[in-house]
């Protein structure tokens, strides 16, 4: 029980670690960019990047998770992000820092994978809601944290990144104490042809909870991208923004672990529900109050209470539904769906904003955690056991 003690905290410090080198990573690339000249568009463009990473390397990600193990993968994911943060300084260039942080989302992809899976797989049911929430709990604190070395770069613009990379290493060179592990192994796990049935059975497991990790990424990423230019729209000025931002992170942050604790009670989807409609509210209340930073303050603030935990929520519930043998295609699941929800929120938050007037930005988002509450809702999980059954008879 100590040794499974030890190894849970190693690995959500290095979750930290690596929510704080992408929270650095994306104001601090955007002020370097904007200070040199570069359009917001190509700046954009720069920081989708990371995501695509995440994207090209997940259906690769799997065979050699259950071929090697998970401490090789997270591993390899550390020293990948840890080596690309300390490169940055080398060249100032916009394509040679688009590759930095494809390569960036490739091992933080790695990184989260294994150490997802691996958390979830060790987790009982009766404190899985409290582990994953801890893991989401200290990647939100480093995620919050790294804007803080901004300001950094009036010192020396490579200063920031020699930080960074120095944390991810020494972080990393704490995964050698751990023992490797192996997830559930089934027959014929690397041809390809199982590969995509596996894909098919967790998704057919799963896809309900796939939903609140798409619905975080697509929340985070509009919230971060798009709100700050429809804020200076609407009249709002930076430090307004800042605070609003600020206030959302620190909702996420407080309620975390609370959630995660009482899903671990009241069961995943209840809770999951609950957040949900509170989340719509919350966004919804906020659009008729644009007029009151106050306002605006408290609404978002309540929703980073709320919906600030879908993510580890999802996972939680993700495991719950999906056998043992499936967890690792479940969590690699997760991953690609937080990814297509971070490249779509800014894009479809950018296109409202330039092609609609007089209807609020909060809405998209309000109505987007609407859509997945009515998914949930109507969502019968009795089907799940009716995939078992017929999994199990296709495996005899």
């Amino acid at each position: 029980m100590k040794n499974q003690q030890f190894r849970f905290w190693i690995l959500v410090s290095i979750v930290g670690i690596s929510g704080f080198s992408q929270g650095m990573l994306l104001p601090l690339i955007a002020v370097i960019f904007e200070n040199s000249g570069v359009s917001s568009d190509l700046n954009g463009l720069n920081a989708t990047a990371m995501y695509i990473g995440i994207l090209l390397v997940s259906p690769f990600m799997e065979a050699p998770l259950r071929k090697y193990g998970y401490k090789p993968i997270i591993i390899l994911g550390g020293l990948l992000v840890a080596l690309s943060l300390g490169l940055f300084p080398l060249w100032k260039s916009f394509w040679f820092w688009f590759a930095l942080r494809l390569l960036i989302g490739i091992g933080d992809h790695a990184l989260h994978f294994g150490t997802q899976t691996w958390i979830t797989t060790f987790s009982s049911e009766k404190n899985r809601g409290r582990n994953i929430s801890l893991y989401g709990l200290f990647f939100g604190i480093g995620f919050a944290v790294g804007p803080l070395l901004t300001p950094l770069v009036k010192i020396n613009e490579a200063l920031p990144f020699i930080i960074s990379s120095a944390l991810c290493f020494i972080g990393w060179v704490f995964l050698f104490i751990l023992k490797n592990d192996f997830p559930e192994q089934t027959i014929g796990v690397n041809s390809f042809k199982e590969t995509m049935r596996r894909f098919g059975n967790a998704w057919r497991y799963g896809w309900v909870a796939f939903l609140p990790p798409f619905g975080y990424g697509f929340l985070e990423a509009s919230l971060n991208g798009s709100f700050p230019v429809y804020g200076l729209r609407i009249g709002l000025d930076v430090t307004n923004i800042s605070i609003l931002l600020f206030s959302f992170a620190i909702g996420a942050i407080v309620f975390q672990l609370p959630l995660g604790i009482l899903s671990d009670k009241l069961g995943r989807r209840p809770v999951l529900l609950s957040i949900l409609f509170l989340g719509f509210i919350s966004f919804t209340s906020a659009s008729f109050l644009e007029g009151s930073v106050i306002g605006l303050t408290i609404c978002l603030f309540i929703a980073g209470m709320v919906v600030g935990s879908t993510f580890s929520l999802g996972i939680s519930y993700m495991t719950d539904l999906m056998p043992k043998n499936l967890l690792p295609t479940g969590n690699l699941l997760c991953g690609v769906a937080f990814s297509i929800g971070s490249l779509t929120g800014p894009y479809l938050g950018g296109m409202f904003i330039k092609y609609t007037s007089n209807i609020s930005y909060f809405l998209i988002i309000s109505s987007m955690l609407l859509l997945i509450f009515i998914s949930i809702a109507v969502s019968k999980q009795k089907n799940m056991s009716t995939y078992n059954i017929s999994n199990n008879s296709s495996m005899s």
